[in-house]
């Protein structure tokens, strides 16, 4: 009996222990409400006196006008911005004084404007959303084993946005958005066509990684070469406004099948 009392007790203490620990964890998930009013209206930056950003209800809202705006919650010592739910470290606040840590551990200090025309740099109406590649359209003639080709190009701006996160110049990350481009190939042997469609980006799943192909945009294809194989054609998918690029080989092969070959990054 006193073997069996002994066990029931520890498994009480541990149970009593488990429900501790995870109402002390639910309580570091619970929103401050009272840090969350305070921080509403508008902000600027404690040395250079620019807007920083507005907050309004669960939101903030940034001057520029591709900044897109960011839902936010404040949770114990810890500002959480964005669909990423990035956290920034709240160093010191205040009514008129929010001080936090920005992505590169900076401490970026601003306090509330006082200043009723500061509220005017923020529009009524939503952030633009960026054309990266106007209408684009190229002919090229070719000749192949004494047989004469046309190849048809038209790259064309669509209503597909493309989320791309970036970092502004306080270190916070925010998202910007772009319209994702459609390009049409055909091409032609006099008048027979061997090969007409639209191209979109989701074509290159398995050539280009999924984390950028969700960032990027299908930014250009042009004529390459052609040779036994069939029509080549460089196609670059890249990240809007970044350096990183994947270039890929697209061949149309004249029985009208499309090959895809990573060419490089």
């Amino acid at each position: 009996m006193k073997i069996r009392h002994i066990i029931i007790i520890t498994l009480s203490l541990g149970v009593l222990g488990s429900c501790r620990q995870k109402d002390e964890k639910t309580a570091t998930q619970i929103e401050d409400s009272n840090a969350k009013t305070a921080l509403q209206g508008v902000w600027i930056d404690s040395d250079t006196q620019e807007v920083n950003f507005r907050a309004k209800g669960d939101t903030i809202y940034y001057p520029d006008s591709i900044s897109q705006p960011a839902y936010f919650k404040i949770v114990g010592d810890t500002i959480i911005i964005g669909e990423n739910r990035q956290k920034y470290a709240i160093v010191k606040y205040s009514d008129n004084i929010f001080w936090f840590k920005n992505s590169n551990d900076d401490i970026v200090k601003l306090q509330k404007s006082d200043n009723p025309d500061d509220i005017r740099l923020f529009s009524t109406q939503k952030p633009k959303v960026l054309t990266y590649t106007e209408v684009v359209k190229r002919d090229t003639v070719v000749n192949y084993d004494n047989q004469r080709y046309h190849c048809y190009i038209a790259i064309n701006p669509t209503r597909y946005k493309v989320h791309r996160a970036t970092y502004n110049e306080d270190g916070v990350e925010v998202d910007n958005i772009y319209y994702d481009n459609i390009v049409h190939i055909s091409v032609y042997k006099g008048a027979e066509c061997l090969y007409s469609h639209d191209i979109q980006k989701d074509i290159f799943k398995g050539k280009v990684p999924m984390r950028f192909l969700s960032q990027s945009i299908l930014s250009n294809v042009e004529f390459s070469k052609v040779d036994s194989k069939g029509f080549h054609f460089d196609t670059t998918v890249c990240i809007p406004d970044g350096a990183s690029c994947y270039m890929l080989d697209v061949t149309i092969g004249f029985g009208g099948k499309a090959v895809i070959q990573l060419l490089e990054y």
